[in-house]
């Protein structure tokens, strides 16, 4: 709701700011009810509404913590993340000490070339999509050396699977693979373990 400044008095009849004629013009060629300030300072007219509206804050959560829908789709992502990784941790912990995992929402990157869709080895990609991309132990821009990092592309990986247990799986699978590439051995050593 917009509230407009107290009007002037309409003083004496021979004061031109106080007249207004049919259309609404004071003396002074403003229209009723304008603000003679320059437009750039001037507020919204109806400014975004919040569901605080009325200055008292929100009375209590809107879900309580035991309930599922209270967790968001990323943090479900990474429990099941999480989950995949640790039977692959539990058998080459001390191998991947070293590797960090993250999570992103969508990647950010282009293929080598679009036409022939030719990803590098360390990009697991469905097509033209990539799934997880494995970024080696390196040096930052200011010089301080980084670790290697899988970063898992969460929303690509979550519209692939059908169902919580197949996305268990394909997470899994994906980083079966990505942690071959870091290690260097065939996916099928990293299912088995170390010898």
């Amino acid at each position: 709701m917009r509230f407009d400044p107290p009007r002037p008095s309409r003083g004496r009849a021979d004061d031109p700011r106080g007249r207004r004629d049919a259309r609404g013009r004071t003396g002074d060629g403003r229209v009723k009810g304008s603000d003679p300030r320059p437009s750039a300072s001037r507020r919204p007219v109806h400014p975004t509404r919040t569901r605080d509206r009325r200055g008292r804050g929100l009375r209590s959560p809107l879900l309580p913590q035991s309930v599922p829908a209270f967790t968001s789709r990323a943090d479900s992502f990474d429990v099941v993340a999480l989950e995949a990784f640790a039977e692959i941790d539990g058998r080459w912990h001390e191998q991947l000490v070293g590797l960090d995992i993250a999570v992103d929402d969508i990647p950010r990157m282009l293929p080598r070339d679009p036409e022939s869709i030719q990803w590098p080895d360390e990009v697991t990609a469905d097509g033209a999509v990539p799934l997880a991309r494995l970024i080696p132990a390196g040096v930052d821009v200011h010089g301080q050396p980084t670790r290697a990092q899988i970063i898992l592309f969460r929303r690509p990986l979550e519209i692939r699977a059908k169902r919580g247990a197949d996305l268990l799986e394909l997470v899994h699978e994906v980083l079966v693979q990505q942690v071959a590439t870091h290690l260097g051995v065939d996916e099928d050593t990293v299912d088995r373990g170390p010898q």
